[in-house]
């Protein structure tokens, strides 16, 4: 008796860690500033923007709203973009651009026509075009990205918009952009040819040789008329499901690589994290689906690349994104997540584009504010400068859809050398158990102190209202070691920490 109890003794510590493992879970983040993927282009904090509904007339330009400026757009979402710094906008792009006619949208905006718009069966006014646009994206300090017809629209029209913008010698649409008042040429570098080109739904959709064979004549004479220019091809947008089981979305991206190599800088990828479940850990596992959209497609560079020996690199503009609806606290996490991919392929990813730029913020009859999509947003394109770290994390994983061996915690680094600093993202997708994390620092050491940024909302549908903050950023000073920080991230949450990096 006396030998169990002993043996009962020795065994019941071990017996109740286990048991206790049940409720707490560690994990390590290990971070060495040498060990680095690529520098992050600022062009990853874009949007896009295409006149569905109030996206662009009532949201962005409406002279008649007490919140408009003198030349009709709304002041208030002016200031706000300012503050979430978007860096470039995609225009018109969406299903909309493929029955698009620029010309309509230049000139005396009393002789402008409404068109039909079957994309979204509207009437398009063409009182916001080329010229509004341009101006738009110079008051909130973004970079304009146009995109060409690949479907009703013709080379002509892709290269005369060129000229339109890009030359200044004495040409007639760049004497028609002068007679409209705007005598310096605009000098618009990125362009994009098509959009969606693959997808039966679109105006104008084609097989990928008949589209090669617009894309190829279209980029060559747009970069006839302004050699300076960059270029964007139409990757696919079509991937397999039930509704098109003959799909070939891996073909699509080869061919168009292939057919199109010299003359095209990016590939585009569309990508929306749709909520099509309402189990938590599947609608989480849509992570999986980015990267491994990402990935394959930077092999398909990598081998079009290496295949025919291209000097210049090719790039991704993952150009259409969004969130599910609405823009609620668990939302807001999966923006972090799309921010993250686009961190941790640094390397390949150059640009990437918010669905809508309107929908970075909530409007009302009192203005726009900001929801948790807005709060996300901001943190990564106001902080997340510099170098992209190839960080290990050792931590739980999960399955959960078509994918296995997911990790709970989704951490992205990087490294501003310029202020000396370490940048962590952190995302626990753990949905009911926090994750205690030891956080390692491998090249030098950290300073005394860091900032930590948290996403803090009461529960995961949690939004904001014109009069409540449900969702907001908080900020808290912590200690940190001299090469180990030992921090505890919640359920379902997300954290920026900054740290001060000594070399």
């Amino acid at each position: 008796m006396r030998k169990a109890i002993i043996c009962w003794a020795l065994l019941l510590p071990i017996l109740l860690q286990a048991q206790d493992a049940k409720f707490k879970t560690g994990a390590t983040i290990k971070i060495d500033v040498d060990r680095t993927i690529g520098e992050v282009s600022p062009n990853i904090y874009g949007a896009f923007l295409e006149p569905i509904k109030r996206t662009v007339y009532g949201r962005i330009y409406d002279p008649r709203s007490p919140f408009a400026d003198e030349d009709g757009f709304r002041k208030d979402l002016i200031t706000l973009l300012k503050e979430l710094k978007v860096t470039n906008v995609r225009y018109p792009g969406g299903n909309m651009v493929s029955g698009y006619n620029w010309e309509d949208g230049i000139g005396p905006k009393d002789k402008r026509p409404a068109r039909l718009e079957l994309a979204w069966n509207q009437v398009d006014s063409n009182q916001m075009g080329t010229d509004e646009y341009i101006k738009f994206m110079g008051k909130i300090g973004a970079e304009n990205i146009l995109c060409v017809n690949a479907g009703t629209g013709t080379v002509d029209q892709a290269r005369h918009w060129v000229e339109y913008c890009n030359t200044d010698r004495g040409t007639y649409y760049a004497g028609l952009r002068r007679q409209y008042g705007h005598p310096e040429p605009y000098k618009i570098v990125h362009w994009g040819i098509g959009n969606e080109v693959d997808g039966p739904w679109q105006m104008g959709y084609k097989s990928v040789e008949d589209y090669c064979k617009f894309a190829l004549e279209a980029a060559k004479l747009m970069k006839w008329t302004d050699t300076s220019i960059r270029i964007t091809a139409s990757g696919s947008a079509n991937y397999f499901n039930d509704e098109f089981p003959d799909a070939d979305w891996i073909k699509w991206n080869r061919t168009v690589l292939t057919e199109l190599r010299q003359y095209i800088d990016y590939l585009s990828i569309h990508r929306y994290w749709e909520d099509k479940t309402k189990d938590y850990y599947t609608f989480m596992s849509g992570a999986e689906d980015l990267e491994e959209k990402i990935g394959i497609t930077a092999s398909l560079i990598k081998e079009v690349s290496t295949k025919y020996r291209l000097k210049k690199r090719v790039y991704i503009a993952f150009d259409e994104y969004a969130v599910a609806i609405p823009p609620n606290y668990l939302n807001g996490i999966c923006l972090a997540q799309y921010l993250n991919a686009f961190i941790r392929h640094a390397d390949v990813v150059k640009q990437a584009n918010y669905t809508q730029l309107s929908e970075l913020a909530a409007d009302s009859k009192s203005g726009f504010y900001k929801t948790p999509i807005s709060h996300v947003f901001q943190l990564y394109s106001n902080n997340c400068r510099g170098t992209s770290l190839d960080i290990q994390v050792l931590c739980d994983q999960f399955d959960a859809g078509l994918y296995k061996h997911i990790p709970y915690l989704d951490v992205t680094a990087l490294y501003d050398r310029s202020q000396k600093r370490v940048v962590l993202n952190v995302v626990n997708r753990n949905k009911d158990q926090a994750i205690t994390a030891d956080i390692l620092s491998q090249t030098g050491g950290w300073g005394p102190r860091a900032t930590v940024y948290i996403l803090d909302g009461k529960d995961l549908q949690a939004t904001n209202s014109p009069d409540q903050s449900n969702v907001s950023v908080k900020q808290q000073s912590i200690t940190v070691g001299k090469d180990r920080l030992t921090y505890t991230f919640p359920p379902h949450s997300f954290y920026q920490l900054i740290l001060e990096q000594k070399e």
